[in-house]
């Protein structure tokens, strides 16, 4: 494959996924489709954005006339759908925002491959060879499709979707929509369903990095509820290796699970990250475990999630490279080595960096 578009490269977990691409591809054009929205910074992808494999193009997917013209100019082999609205929160105050990027949206990327690409009509309802692609449409969705978790048990692969936010069902509606044109058209696609990532880049309205940047400046830190709500943690770097492997060595049709192995409740993580941050700040050990804040829970909020990765290690041989406190300190250090990074995303330059690269 010559030609790679992945939407969403300026965002979190996509400017990961684009750097990996980029430094393990060097003959392959990666091509990265961002609309550039609150959370899309280009200031992420810093160190490889004069790799001669490495294009932007400005395209919101929810508008057909703007991706039509990125396809016609690139001729894409495959797409890594990133793309997203992602936050639970604001989708519940704005749900319409990701019905039509996260729906919408999908459905404007599946109908351009389904004309550029040349499909195999004998390859519907999932009937795909077991040979060399020349064409993929890879969706990276969320774990939070499959609902909630009791105490026990894990998502597998095999669980049946229950989305309960408007974030969850739109990425639910979309996963379906992927697999309706691979079962109809014969289009090749891959899914992966993914659980909380971390780390390095993370945009600070997420726990993790709310919490570091609050630390910084002895803020509150927000606890939703009695703090019991369990998440499995995924260290992005690990998240991206996994995308990278998965594109490549997986069969056409397949779904992939990929967690951390890491189960915590949120009171726990706030509390580890207490520890090391104190630690590396100096100061005494708990001094800022006065900072939590339980705040009033939000509706329909999802009690536990853990994901079961044992397929894809069964079947690639794929696993996390770093516990959730190794992750932990790998993230605290790059915040604080960052702080210019995470000052300008809180007071929003971060936009101008686009500006003054791209309106040259």
């Amino acid at each position: 494959m010559k030609n790679i578009i992945i939407t969403g490269g300026a965002g979190f977990i996509g400017s990961h996924v684009v750097r990996e691409f980029v430094k393990n591809l060097p003959q392959t054009n990666i091509i990265n489709l961002d609309a550039l929205t609150y959370a899309g910074n280009l200031e992420n992808l810093k160190d490889i954005e004069n790799s001669p494999n490495y294009f932007f193009e400005k395209a919101d997917i929810t508008k057909p006339e703007e991706l039509r013209k990125v396809f016609e100019k690139h001729q894409p082999d495959a797409i890594v759908h990133l793309a997203a609205e992602s936050h639970v929160d604001r989708s519940i105050t704005d749900p319409n925002a990701f019905i039509n990027t996260n729906v919408i949206g999908t459905a404007n990327l599946l109908n351009l491959a389904k004309e550029f690409w040349t499909l195999n009509s004998d390859h519907q309802h999932g009937n795909f060879p077991d040979e060399q692609r020349t064409n993929l449409f890879y969706h990276v969705s969320t774990d939070e499709v499959y609902g909630a978790l009791g105490e026990t048990g894990f998502f597998t692969e095999e669980t049946s979707y229950d989305p309960k936010s408007p974030y969850s069902a739109s990425k639910a509606a979309s996963d379906h929509l992927v697999r309706a044109y691979g079962n109809t058209y014969g289009l090749p696609f891959i899914i992966s369903n993914c659980s909380n990532n971390y780390g390095p880049n993370h945009f600070p309205e997420k726990l993790i990095p709310l919490c570091i940047h609050n630390i910084i400046n002895e803020k509150p830190l927000p606890i939703y509820g009695d703090g019991k709500y369990t998440r499995d943690w995924l260290y992005v770097v690990d998240h991206a290796k996994a995308i990278h492997q998965i594109f490549h060595e997986a069969k056409t049709g397949e779904t992939y699970n990929i967690g951390g192995w890491n189960e915590w409740q949120n009171i726990d993580l706030i509390k580890e990250l207490i520890k090391q941050m104190d630690a590396k700040l100096g100061k005494p050990a708990g001094y800022s475990e006065k900072l939590i804040t339980f705040v009033k829970d939000r509706p329909g909020h999802d009690k536990r999630y853990a994901i079961d990765a044992t397929k894809l290690n069964k079947d690639l041989g794929w696993k996390p490279s770093v516990t959730f406190e190794e992750g932990l300190a790998k993230t605290i250090d790059w915040f604080l080595e960052n702080e210019e990074w995470l000052n300008n995303v809180t007071s929003g330059d971060y936009q101008k960096y686009y500006a003054s690269q791209y309106s040259k």
